[in-house]
């Protein structure tokens, strides 16, 4: 059966959902929409600046929403009502953890799928990390570090010519671009027991957060560090592959993620290192992960395998995301159930 995709949103990164649906075997585009009919237009798909109107016209079995939070539960209601049985929704998903569950219930009520595109975790380095960890390479995990470095903060223009709506955002280094690495390290460690935040603002011309460092305490007995500056930068000749470097530490050994994408492991007392995965060469944003991710909705709708990143599951993340935010402002470490 060929799957019909429509999709809302044509901004910055709708690219990557557009290009990632054109060469998926057995998916047919049928539909671009966006309140700016031009940008919709431009898709080279059939246009329309009504979505009511085309999902009435073009009938997707998945509805694919590429646009801001703001409107995120306001056209999945729409997807919903018009009996779209496969949702996927952009993160951070929704404005907050109270809109999102109410549209997780009304998801389940209409029997349909939702599935929340956080598509770091289908990042190639993190998938080759999580064979090493699952294979027992380098012993029981005791420490993990990211460093966020993507080197795109700093002066008054910081992301005006790419996704100009950051610099307004009132909560921005870990509610727009942080979340990634609370799923990531979920994906790869388990579940969060307690987080401790300290975030500052460096760059007078954003409203929210732009560096800060949290630490997780995993229930695995991991022990987490994101620290991330949007000032800064890290080797690569593409600051947005892999967005910084990451120090996976265990008892037999380190695994070490390089800007390149490559992933490297060397054993606990050697020098030496063996390459787990080599440079990537795709050009395009992060080692096609967008295309990973799309796939293995395909394939979830056509097998009836299980899914990664439902909707329902998600709500983990925010409420993670909501206590690295409520730790910052009481400046202590907090249980997840603590705010």
């Amino acid at each position: 059966m060929t799957i019909r995709v429509a999709c809302v949103g044509a901004g910055y990164f709708s690219q990557f959902h557009y290009d990632a649906w054109s060469r998926i075997d057995g998916v047919d585009l049928v539909g671009a929409c966006d309140t700016d009919l031009d940008r919709a237009d431009a898709t080279e798909l059939p246009a329309f600046d009504d979505l009511d109107e085309m999902l009435g016209d073009a009938a997707p079995h998945l509805l694919d929403i590429i646009v801001p939070p703001d409107a995120h539960a306001a056209t999945i209601r729409a997807g919903l009502a018009a009996g779209v049985k496969w949702i996927i929704c952009q993160k951070p998903f929704c404005r907050d953890l109270q809109e999102a569950r109410a549209i997780v219930a009304e998801a389940k009520t209409a029997d349909a799928r939702l599935i929340v595109h956080e598509n770091f975790r289908f990042q190639p380095w993190y998938r080759a990390i999580k064979a090493e960890l699952d294979a027992g390479h380098i012993g029981d995990i005791l420490n993990a570090t990211f460093r966020l470095r993507p080197g795109d903060g700093q002066g008054p223009d910081a992301y005006l010519d790419r996704q100009p709506y950051f610099q307004t955002m009132p909560r921005f280094l870990i509610h727009e671009t942080g979340v990634h690495w609370v799923d990531t390290f979920r994906y790869l460690f388990g579940p969060v027991s307690h987080v401790y935040a300290d975030l500052r603002r460096l760059n007078p011309a954003i409203k929210g957060e732009d560096a800060g460092i949290v630490l997780f305490d995993h229930t695995s007995g991991v022990r987490a560090v994101f620290d991330g500056n949007r000032h800064l930068d890290h080797t690569s000749d593409n600051l947005r592959r892999t967005m910084g470097e990451a120090w996976i530490e265990g008892t037999h050994g380190t695994l070490t993620l390089f800007g390149d994408g490559s992933v490297e492991r060397r054993a606990f007392n050697e020098a030496s290192t063996v390459t787990v995965l080599p440079a990537s060469v795709w050009d395009g944003f992060g080692g096609d992960c967008v295309f990973a991710l799309q796939s293995h909705v395909i394939r979830a709708m056509r097998t009836d395998t299980s899914l990664e990143n439902e909707a329902h599951d998600y709500l983990n993340v925010l409420s993670i995301k909501d206590t690295i935010y409520a730790s910052d402002e009481a400046g202590r470490k907090l249980g997840l159930d603590a705010h």
